[in-house]
């Protein structure tokens, strides 16, 4: 007679399922129920919803507490919508299964910053910016076919002003009419069809152009003039205190003269 080996539903079920992506890198995370054994593992499904069944994801059959599952590859279609569930299993107890919120790859993913230079071209800008790097070459070819749309936030450090503008996306783009010889620093997101979640780059900063020498001479000849014109007040007190101590020591020498004239007439 063949042995049947009984499993029991009885495990905690997972909690909080849910599915992150940040620059079309799909995550899957839970947390493990209540009370969980610690010996408890975790296996992962998929399930595209127009198919309508589940199929187990091959890299996340046996999961440990605190581990997550890379659905990138498994969510292949960027406009398909998917879910996944998790269920907790020993060799004879099972939980229920979690299941996740209705993911769609195209409109839920975060795109993050792109990558950003800016250098000066006179009253412009040259803004360089490229897909950031991701694991694996195919990711990155997805990524960069997904850019549609650069925006910019320009600002001059000087005395704050902006503006922005959008752009279609090119890894080369200029930006002019500009004031020469003045530092801007820019921000730039990336958009793509159907999302608007992005993270914009941090500041870039960059001047024009090098700031013209005569603004530099003119500070130069008005520091010089302003130690010339300390020096010739300093000049100045020293005379007159020296004329004054003079005067000063002259005075007693006239009073004396003043009281023998005064005696002898």
């Amino acid at each position: 007679m063949q042995d049947l080996k009984v499993v029991c539903v009885s495990l905690p079920a997972p909690s909080n399922v849910s599915i992150s992506s940040f620059n079309m890198e799909h995550t899957l995370s839970f947390l493990p129920g209540l009370e969980t054994p610690s010996d408890t593992h975790f296996t992962v499904q998929i399930l595209r919803l127009r198919k309508n069944t589940w199929r187990p994801e091959a890299a996340c059959l046996e999961l440990t507490a605190g581990q997550t599952c890379n659905l990138t590859r498994a969510f292949k279609d960027p406009f398909a919508y998917y879910q996944a569930r998790v269920q907790a299993f020993t060799p004879t107890q099972r939980s229920n299964w979690a299941i996740s919120d209705v993911f769609q790859p195209q409109s839920d993913t975060v795109m993050g910053p792109p990558d950003v230079s800016v250098s000066g071209c006179g009253n412009c800008l040259i803004l360089r910016v490229s897909v950031p790097k991701t694991k694996g070459l195919q990711q990155y070819e997805h990524l960069k076919s997904l850019y549609r749309e650069l925006h910019i936030h320009v600002q001059r450090t000087q005395d704050g002003s902006q503006f922005k503008l959008s752009l279609p996306y090119k890894e080369e783009n200029m930006i002019t009419y500009l004031q020469p010889g003045v530092e801007y620093c820019v921000m730039v997101s990336a958009k793509i069809l159907f999302n608007s979640n992005s993270v914009p780059s941090q500041p870039f900063c960059a001047f024009t152009s090098p700031p013209s020498p005569r603004s530099s001479q003119h500070v130069v000849f008005a520091l010089l003039g302003a130690f010339c014109a300390l020096g010739l007040i300093l000049i100045g007190l020293v005379i007159y205190g020296g004329h004054l101590s003079n005067k000063l020591q002259r005075l007693p020498r006239n009073l004396v003269m003043d009281q023998a004239l005064c005696a002898a007439t």
